[in-house]
């Protein structure tokens, strides 16, 4: 009977593999926390010892969770200053400028890198993972930890498949019918749209490579002498930040478009989202169960506050919901005076719980990829209020998917507002497309969660998974164009050019003697 037993462990054991995995989400933002704490739960529940950086950690604790606290790095982004609506309406902060956040980001990443917790872990020569999986947003400086531990590195992306992320595991998307993640274009584009989405392209890639010797010393000073410790060399940070096994990407077909793909992205969008959504607060339950003609769901995200908004336009948008039928639940900061009975505020709210009651019949949101792809797990319609980022591109496709409308934060907004309110509560269409779309989001082979489990294992077992490496990243970029076909081309054409023109010389310079010798001879 314990031999058995013994057996039986022993084959449990060998189907249920344990791995030693460090998550990289330093971001302080609690939508990348969110995030972040997605894939701890997942790799939990699989049976895996995770070491997790990250500045907002978690309460519950577990005994294969390490947290590695890098909360100042709060001090580095002050969210009231860099986040401030009023800032951005007001043109003073450009967050659509893939430049200033390329800088920015490789600045707060040499930081956060640099953090003393962070290198106290780095430098502790007796520590080893069995794979790195790394926030991508806007850096590849976070590639380093792999080189110190010399394991396989996977990114994770927070937004859709973009040009700067698909660029690390294979090659840009086609900018003719491809935008950029900080674009306000879809497809099809004008000509001029064409141009400007190329422009950026070139433009982004140029900037990256002028940032290159400014980030190749942030890599080795922040890496160099743990991966010494080792004994081993610090390889070159533009071989390191193409190394990444494998793109997981918090994006899904139901809410972006029907992109060109390597092997080695795998879309995973949703995988935050917990199967068992917490109790509401009974506050909270109150509200929405006595919210009998329907609840309005208002927040602008974790990032941007509320009470940045200027007071002209939160009164303009209370006049508007005091008009109407259903309540409000407005996620707000502080305290507002003279507020309508229909409109409660909160300074924080459960998001997932509120949207998963059957009384909330619209979602008023900056537009933020995790509020939207929550929309469709839930089949709540939207009104988006894009602000920076990626926001404006995934308002504009849910508007054209038929489930959402735009209302721009400007003088505009109130009247702008209550049509936009109108039309989705009483028009069928909005539900009907919404229902469609979370159809497809749902209708999946396997949960997101699943699919995140299966991949970072199968990166694991297969030592990097080199079998999804894309042949593409072997040929440089002049031969993807194939300039040197170009130049060939042009050089043979030169060429036969200046032949052409000295056979015409010769001949015309032989005619021209003839014509000379007959007018002699006459």
């Amino acid at each position: 009977m314990i031999l058995k037993s013994i057996v039986i462990i022993l084959i449990l054991n060998s189907l249920c593999e344990a791995y030693k995995i460090l998550l990289v989400f330093p971001v302080p933002g609690r939508s990348h926390a969110i995030l972040g704490e997605g894939y701890v739960r997942h790799l939990l529940n699989d049976g895996h010892e995770v070491t997790y950086i990250t500045p907002i950690t978690m309460k519950n604790s577990h005994p294969k969770l390490r947290q590695i606290d890098v909360s100042t790095n709060f001090e580095l982004m002050p969210t009231d200053i860099l986040f401030n609506i009023k800032s951005i309406i007001n043109n003073e902060l450009n967050y659509k400028d893939s430049k200033f956040l390329l800088y920015a980001n490789s600045d707060f990443a040499n930081s956060a890198i640099n953090h003393p917790n962070v290198q106290r872990l780095i430098q502790d020569s007796s520590e080893h993972f069995d794979v790195v999986i790394a926030e991508w947003l806007y850096t590849e400086l976070y590639a380093g930890f792999s080189s110190v531990f010399n394991c396989p590195l996977i990114w994770s992306s927070s937004m859709e498949p973009d040009s700067m992320v698909l660029d690390l595991i294979d090659e840009a998307l086609n900018p003719a019918y491809n935008p950029h993640i900080l674009s306000d274009k879809l497809p099809p584009f004008s000509f001029f749209d064409r141009v400007n989405e190329l422009w950026i392209l070139v433009d982004t890639k140029i900037f990256k490579w002028r940032l290159r010797h400014r980030e190749n010393i942030m890599f080795n000073t922040a890496f160099e002498s743990s991966v010494a410790k080792r004994g081993r060399k610090l390889p070159p940070f533009n071989e390191v930040r193409y190394n990444g096994s494998l793109v997981l990407g918090n994006s899904h077909i139901a809410s972006g478009a029907a992109v060109h793909l390597p092997y080695n992205y795998v879309p995973i969008g949703g995988y935050h989202i917990n199967e068992i959504i917490d109790p509401l607060p009974t506050n909270l339950q109150k509200i929405m169960d006595d919210a009998k003609n329907g609840l309005i769901y208002f927040s602008m995200g974790s990032m941007l506050k509320s009470r940045s908004i200027p007071m002209e336009i939160k009164r303009g948008l209370l006049t508007v919901f005091s008009k109407l039928n259903q309540s409000v639940l407005w996620k707000f900061e502080e305290e507002l005076p003279d507020l309508p009975k229909n409109v409660h505020i909160v300074p924080w709210a459960p998001q997932l719980g509120i949207l998963a009651h059957p009384n909330c019949k619209l979602f008023i949101t900056h537009g933020g990829l995790l509020s939207i792809l929550e929309s469709l797990h839930f089949a709540v319609p939207v009104i988006g209020i894009p602000m920076y980022g990626d926001q404006h591109l995934n308002i504009n496709r849910a508007v054209e998917k038929g489930f959402g409308k735009r209302v721009d934060l400007n003088s505009e907004i109130a009247t702008q507002m209550d049509i936009a309110i109108k039309e989705i509560l009483n028009e069928p269409r909005f539900v009907q497309k919404l229902k469609e779309y979370s159809l497809i989001f749902h209708d999946r082979l396997n949960p997101p969660g699943k699919v995140l489990s299966y991949w970072v294992s199968h990166v694991i077992r297969t030592k990097g998974a080199p079998h999804l490496r894309s042949p593409g990243m072997l040929v440089p970029w002049y031969q993807k164009l194939y300039l040197d076909l170009a130049f060939l081309i042009l050089v043979t054409l030169y060429i036969s050019f200046k032949v052409l023109i000295k056979v015409i010389t010769v001949i015309l310079s032989f005619r021209s003697g003839i014509n000379r010798i007959k007018k002699k001879l006459l």
